[in-house]
């Protein structure tokens, strides 16, 4: 198919150069006849006036085509152009002449005009969109009567994923002391409610866990203070009835 489409679009080419070739011929053998016998330049140039606007309106209709539009005034130009043309290629046949003597004159322009209307209409085939597939109406009582009742479909629910046990609470990391007398007095705070261990229950309490007893001096400035340090908020507690005065 594509061989054939170039070739005859070669053919047409062909036949519209090879018209308009005769046409400008003729025309130019016109105008030497009427007024430019002794100017052959103006003579040859002459029909270049009609067949130029002809050419000059057949390439613009060509790139109106290409660009999926019309142009009037491409249109315009080609009917000026091949209008003139084969209005003034038959009247310079003359008066008197044989009826074929016209009709040799009019065939190169009404030629090149039927060729490039060959060329457009398989342009225009060839940029058309396809065609869409034909669609039969439907009636009402036809889409009653024919078309099949089924059941809506329900998709099945999602399953549920299992439930992901939360992760126990990890206990708090031991606190490493300094000095292992603190552990000794850190339970002493955890009272009902809280309160802060005097000097004389840590003392107590020491002694009880088989330390020597120590003074109130490392109670109040090295112990206890070791042990708020860790956890600030212990400093903050109120002190125990029986360390009032201790």
């Amino acid at each position: 198919m594509t061989a054939l489409a170039m070739t005859a679009a070669f053919l047409i080419f062909l036949l519209t150069g090879v018209s308009l070739w005769l046409s400008y011929e003729h025309l130019h053998d016109v105008g030497a006849r009427h007024g430019f016998a002794d100017d052959p330049i103006r003579a040859w140039a002459w029909p270049a006036t009609l067949d130029l606007f002809y050419a000059a309106g057949e390439v613009l209709i060509l790139r109106a085509a290409l660009a999926r539009r019309i142009d009037w005034w491409a249109i315009s130009l080609v009917i000026f152009g091949a209008g003139g043309s084969i209005a003034l290629n038959i009247a310079g046949v003359g008066e008197g002449a044989q009826l074929l003597d016209y009709v040799v004159a009019a065939v190169p322009p009404v030629a090149s005009l039927l060729a490039f209307g060959a060329l457009m209409n398989q342009l225009y085939r060839a940029l058309a969109p396809a065609a869409a597939p034909k669609v039969t109406p439907v009636s009402d009582d036809q889409e009653l009567t024919e078309q099949p009742v089924t059941a809506p479909v329900i998709p099945p629910a999602p399953a549920e994923a299992p439930a992901i046990p939360a992760a126990a609470p990890q206990p708090p990391a031991p606190i490493a002391y300094s000095d292992p007398r603190c552990h000794v007095i850190r339970p002493l705070y955890d009272t009902t409610p809280p309160t802060r261990p005097g000097t004389k229950a840590i003392r107590l309490a020491l002694v009880s866990a088989g330390y020597e007893p120590p003074s109130d001096g490392a109670i109040r400035g090295q112990l206890r203070p070791e042990v708020e340090t860790h956890e600030p908020h212990l400093a903050q507690l109120p002190l125990a009835p029986v360390a009032i005065g201790a």
